[in-house]
């Protein structure tokens, strides 16, 4: 949603950057999402919001809980309760993968994406295992070396 259309793929609504700052992803799985019809109609706006989101095991299904997608403008009384629990559309063997694979501690399933895919609306689901304080900084140190490095080399190529 705050991001440029060059920054994402073709038909991705919204990223969840922190997921990707906060986890080390170690496999994603694409989940159709069960929505009204004011909640694609807003989704297609680009509105959707899914950083504070997770994706919660209740009763043999995956639910995404906390993803926000605001109230369509002209949905008048058909519209939709914002903060409410969707259900996610998965093969009952990719479910029980998932499940079986974010038990162990430390490990959560994370929303990472929503996107269109042949109009459908889907979710990319991923299974994170949670990175600690000292991994999050050894990131930003080699991602700040990189640019300096990609610094250097820009104005060494501009002197030529």
């Amino acid at each position: 949603m705050g991001q440029n259309k060059e920054d994402r793929s073709p038909g991705t609504i919204s990223v969840n950057r922190k997921a990707y700052h906060d986890y080390h992803i170690l496999e994603t799985v694409e989940a159709g999402l069960v929505l009204t019809g004011t909640e694609v109609k807003s989704l297609r706006m680009g509105r959707v919001s899914i950083r504070e989101a997770y994706v919660r095991p209740e009763g043999g299904e995956l639910w995404l809980v906390g993803a926000h997608i605001p109230r369509y403008l002209a949905g008048g009384p058909y519209n939709h309760d914002p903060a409410r629990d969707r259900k996610l559309l998965l093969h009952r063997k990719e479910i029980d993968r998932l499940i079986g694979m974010a038990s162990p501690k430390g490990r959560t399933l994370v929303p990472l994406r929503v996107f269109f895919h042949r109009g459908w609306a889907k979710l990319e689901v991923g299974v994170g295992q949670g990175k600690k304080q000292y991994d999050k900084r050894q990131v930003l140190k080699e991602r700040e070396a990189a640019r300096e490095i990609d610094r250097a080399l820009k104005t060494r190529h501009g002197e030529r």
